[in-house]
């Protein structure tokens, strides 16, 4: 049986081509999530930060997502929403059958 060399899923770190600005040089970071399947493979990427090199100094510049952060939070939202209107619903009805 032959050995399979890559993973099904793969979440990793990866940097972009640095481009070199005046004295500085800037370097796109990016999470990257790999699924395989027997036929091809699927590809998400998102931005995540951007090293900026000066004289010899690192700095990573975070990137914040803030349509990510909303979406996670109108889903939390829903969630909750849909707790709550679950429990009134079975509330009410174990309070009918008594």
């Amino acid at each position: 049986m032959p050995e399979r060399s890559k993973a099904l899923f793969q979440w990793q770190k990866v940097s972009g081509q640095s481009l070199v600005v005046n004295d500085l040089t800037l370097t796109p970071q990016s999470q990257v999530l790999v699924v395989r399947f027997p036929w091809s493979a699927f590809v998400w990427q998102r931005p995540t930060a951007i090293l900026v090199e000066r004289n010899g100094q690192v700095e990573r510049l975070s990137i914040v997502d803030r349509t990510r952060s909303i979406q996670l939070g109108l889903w939390g939202l829903g969630v909750i929403i849909f707790t709550v209107v679950n429990s009134i619903r079975l509330a009410r009805r174990k309070k009918h059958d008594s």
